[in-house]
């Protein structure tokens, strides 16, 4: 923070009413300042930097996909700035895709003004914040990551730790679009992998892989 007892914080809101909320509830306490506030547009960046918060609170209207890079670029030109999502969905893949884009704070948009104010509080003093829902969703997720295949096929066979990854997936029944949903990647990506996986092991289709693999001693 750019001062041990005060929080710096930037409001980043399309509704007017929400910023103005927002503005009034963190005014009255002694550790936050709001140092800025706007709706998105062609000069928040700049409005931005220029205000160099310790916390970028932004809301669900402007924390769509498609401003993933406006956040890359936030972050780039204020260090140490810290990203907080409000008004959020319970939505555990959104969820994902938010700490991606760098958030460290996660506020459903049934929260209270104290769950607000305890998250920016939180995040600003160098912790992370979040639903109690969205932290299991987390757990559930990092648990996922490890559920890969337990075998050594990458040099008998040539499988990269994803295309193990996958074999576990296919053998469980999922589709392409299923997986690409779990691993948060298109769904193209996820049928250039198994393309790949196809013609290492000399299969013709994707159970065969999982054949194959457990020729080897896959536990799949």
């Amino acid at each position: 923070m750019n001062d041990e007892a005060r929080a710096e914080v930037f409001l980043l809101a399309q509704n007017r009413l929400l910023r103005e909320a927002l503005a009034r509830i963190l005014s009255k306490k002694t550790d936050i300042e709001v140092v800025g506030s706007c709706a998105l547009s062609s000069d928040s960046l700049k409005e931005i930097v220029s205000a160099a918060p310790d916390v970028l609170v932004m809301d669900s209207f402007t924390t769509n996909l498609a401003h993933v890079e406006f956040v890359r670029e936030v972050q780039q030109s204020v260090v140490g700035i810290k990203l907080v999502m409000i008004g959020m969905e319970a939505d555990g893949q959104y969820f994902l895709q938010a700490i991606r884009a760098g958030a460290l704070g996660y506020v459903l948009k049934d929260a209270s003004a104290l769950e607000v104010v305890a998250a920016l509080r939180t995040v600003a003093g160098g912790g992370a914040a979040c639903d109690p829902r969205m932290c299991a969703y987390l757990f559930q997720f990092a648990a996922q990551q490890n559920q890969m295949p337990n075998f050594h096929v990458r040099s008998k066979l040539g499988l990269t730790n994803r295309e193990q990854q996958l074999v576990g997936f296919i053998a469980r029944g999922f589709t392409n679009k299923e997986i690409a949903a779990e691993l948060l990647l298109a769904e193209h990506t996820i049928r250039n992998h198994i393309h790949r996986m196809l013609r290492k092991v000399g299969a013709t289709h994707r159970l065969a892989v999982v054949d194959i693999c457990r020729m080897e001693g896959a536990s799949v």
